[in-house]
């Protein structure tokens, strides 16, 4: 394996969890705003290792396998936090379509790839924007210090969760043709 920029920023990426996890159930009272900001710094060195990656040309097999990984071990983790948080129907209807939404394209993918076409699934522009506003979401609602911060998540992640459903739908009909064969 090969150590690079992109790849020891997923794996940092991935020694957050359980940071993040701890310092959200310290007992203290900026506790949340500094989960918060571990989640924000874990969401931009996502979007700093595929910068990086692209950039300079440093994309390995590992990394190929272990962005993914990070990337929804991490928001999975903010999700079963808010969950337990809020405690509320309408955090954990949404939460549990964004895990279950993670899981069957992950395996579509997957499905996909040993078909020889991976690239009818390869990630879009509304899978990015699904992405953005979840990641925006999660550190409102993680964070959640006012009114303000917290109606901002959580519109943040009702679009988030339209986003999980329509990026779901358009990547199974993607691959419908290949899905309903035989």
């Amino acid at each position: 394996m090969k150590w690079n920029i992109p790849n020891t920023l997923t794996s940092f990426r991935i020694a957050l969890i359980p940071v993040f996890l701890i310092v959200f159930y310290l007992p203290f009272a900026e506790a949340r705003f500094w989960a918060a900001f571990i989640f924000l710094v874990a969401a931009l060195t996502d979007a700093l290792d595929g910068y990086v990656a692209r950039k300079f040309d440093q994309f390995t097999e590992f990394g190929e396998f272990l962005d993914p990984v990070a990337d929804k071990a991490m928001v999975v983790a903010a999700l079963v936090v808010v969950v337990e948080d809020y405690n509320a129907w309408y955090i954990t209807i949404p939460a549990l379509a964004m895990i279950c939404r993670e899981l069957i394209v992950s395996a579509l993918r997957e499905w996909m790839a040993q078909r020889g076409s991976r690239s009818v699934v390869a990630v879009s522009n509304l899978g990015k924007f699904k992405t953005i506003a979840q990641m925006v979401a999660l550190i409102g609602l993680l964070w959640n210090a006012n009114a303000i911060i917290f109606w901002l998540g959580l519109l943040s992640f009702i679009a988030a969760f339209i986003l999980t459903l329509w990026s779901m739908w358009e990547y199974l009909r993607a691959a419908g043709k290949q899905l309903t064969e035989n």
